[in-house]
């Protein structure tokens, strides 16, 4: 593959290196220029719809990121006549938004808010009639306001990128909104593609916030909180830090900070997780060893997308999935339990807030199926859940200055091994499972930890694991796009395999709906590397040796009827909007 060729151009009168055919608002963005823009993302196509990025060259006004970079080329971004083009583009798109958006309302970060303060737009400039459109839900996850769309496409286009097409522009001219596919066999998967492409809150998470600080205010509940493996290594973005550092000692602090009696994880559910997945492949791949051919491979079930994506799209396949629940359900019920009746704490009274790097984690939380009976009280495992952008909101909101705290552990019952840290990276889930599986099979451990062949970005990833002296042929799959290529493949007998992870969002949760929206390929793919960091530095790294887990499957031997009522689950066809 030949190097690009460089050039050289001039912003501002300043020289900088370029690759010749790359945008100029790439090249301005490399080097920390300020070019304000919306519709751009680097990972999605380029429509300059938003016409905020404008450049002066050779005289003339054009959009940054579809102006190619040339030798010699001299471009002006300070001219008054672009400020004043950039001002009153900036005021047609945001018009009636400070009055309309809950975050402004709440006085919390807003990105278009900031956007217009930084370029000199005031709310008192804004004349242009509101569309008054109604709210969309998208289950209990997400929701979008058309009357805050600016039309940039990108929430449009990040759903077509992952194969749902579940969103369109809808409309002409200044009547032009974002609305939804209204066809029967196209739904929403619950992912938060969209919010986390979305540079103006038009798309966003359902907020859990108001119901978090309440029962933070409610002197007669007990706080508990878990957070996901994937938002220790992205909070930090969200004030100013690398993507990858691992911010969970100060995220222990700043939960305390906040009024959270109990600091558990969600890693140790993933430990539980992986235990009862584990042991449910090994119990399918015993059978097929001794020569059962009716065995179905086995699909990981823990990203609530991706399970909506087979319930609607692909109920043929409901079997695979693992019966296994998600990590979060798993503790937030041990907690309930387990946890409260060692701690003498009435389950009733624990609120339990799960912070996660998804939105489709709130729809899960929010499932009839998940609820259980346990000392007479009917109880849900989960009663909140906050994205990781949330929970930066809430810290900023309390004036809790995240990367200057001092560090803190968790309680002692969220401990975890490393094995639960990369689930929130694609392959992670699988790759946890089979450390314990091989041991669940054989009595002896992997050789070596860590299977490459699994991990990284690509959205399909295949390899064949040697567990003992048998071969087991599994998958990675990321995004719908991707599922549907694969489950084509079994469906025509194409390929055969025994294990398969599913993941709605690219690079798995880590690149999740409810993260900062920061995220971009490259900055996920560092993202990961501080996940497998964290498990490559635990001394436990194999989900069936935390002592913890070990302790609460000993609670529940004798308890049968609970232990098929917090460990278990199943599924069924879903229609439109279920």
């Amino acid at each position: 593959m030949s190097e690009p060729e460089i050039v050289t151009i001039y912003i501002d009168g300043e020289a900088y290196r370029a690759e010749k055919g790359q945008n100029v608002l790439q090249v301005a963005l490399a080097n920390k220029l300020d070019i304000p823009h919306l519709c751009y993302h680097e990972d999605l196509p380029i429509e300059a719809n938003c016409r905020l990025c404008l450049v002066e060259h050779e005289g003339k006004i054009s959009t940054s990121c579809t102006l190619k970079a040339s030798e010699g080329m001299k471009i002006s971004t300070k001219s008054e006549e672009l400020i004043k083009m950039r001002q009153e583009n900036l005021k047609l798109l945001l018009a009636s938004h400070q009055k309309n958006c809950p975050k402004c309302q709440q006085k919390l970060p807003c990105p278009a808010f900031g956007l217009m303060q930084k370029n000199g737009v005031t709310s008192e400039e804004y004349q242009r009639k509101m569309l008054d459109l109604a709210i969309h839900k998208m289950g209990n996850a997400a929701e979008f306001d058309p009357n805050l769309c600016v039309r940039c496409g990108r929430c449009v286009n990040s759903c077509a990128e992952i194969g749902i097409n579940f969103l369109k522009i809808e409309g002409t001219g200044a009547d032009a909104h974002l609305a939804f596919n209204k066809s029967p066999g196209v739904d929403c998967i619950y992912c938060g593609q969209c919010t986390v492409h979305c540079p103006v809150n038009a798309v966003r998470e359902q907020s859990h916030l108001e119901q978090v600080e309440s029962a933070l205010a409610d002197q007669d509940k007990v706080l508990v909180v878990q957070m996901a493996p994937s938002v220790r290594a992205s909070v930090g973005e969200e004030f100013g830090q690398e993507p990858g550092l691992n911010m969970e000692k100060k995220m222990f602090t700043a939960l305390r900070k906040l009024g959270f009696q109990k600091i558990f994880d969600v890693n140790m559910g993933a430990d539980i997780t992986t235990v009862v997945e584990a042991k449910e492949l090994a119990d399918r791949l015993r059978k097929k060893f001794a020569g059962d051919k009716s065995v179905k491979p086995m699909f990981t079930a823990c990203c609530p997308g991706w399970v909506k994506f087979v319930e609607f799209y692909y109920p043929d396949f409901i079997p695979n999935l693992t019966s296994a629940r998600s990590p979060h359900i798993h503790s937030g019920g041990a907690y309930k339990t387990w946890w409260a009746e060692k701690a003498g704490v009435d389950p009733g009274k624990i609120v339990m807030v799960s912070i996660m790097p998804c939105t489709s984690k709130k729809y899960e939380a929010e499932m009839e199926k998940f609820s259980f009976e346990f000392k007479g009280q009917k109880l849900k495992p989960v009663d909140y859940v906050l994205t990781t952008r949330e929970i930066a909101a809430l810290l900023k909101k309390n004036q809790i200055d995240l990367p200057n705290l001092e560090d803190s552990e968790a309680d002692r019952e969220g401990e975890y091994s490393g094995a639960a840290a990369i689930y929130g990276a694609s392959g992670g889930v699988m790759e946890s499972a089979l450390r314990s599986a091989a041991h669940m099979l054989t009595g002896e451990e992997l050789p070596k930890l860590e299977l490459e062949e699994v991990r990284g970005m690509k959205g399909i990833k295949r390899a064949t694991v040697k567990i003992g002296d048998k071969e087991v042929k599994v998958a990675v799959v990321a995004t719908a796009r991707n599922a549907r290529t694969v489950l084509e493949e079994i469906k025509h007998g194409k390929e055969t395999y025994d294990y398969i992870e599913f993941m709605a969002c690219p690079g798995g949760c880590i690149g999740g709906g409810g993260q900062p929206l920061t995220g971009t390929r490259a900055i996920i793919k560092k993202r990961i590397a501080g996940l497998y960091s964290i498990d490559d530095k635990k001394k436990v790294r194999r989900a069936h040796e935390n002592k913890i887990v070990q302790e609460f499957f000993t609670y529940l031997q004798d308890k049968p009827l609970l232990a098929s009522k917090i460990l278990y689950t199943s599924y069924s066809i879903k229609n439109k909007f279920e």
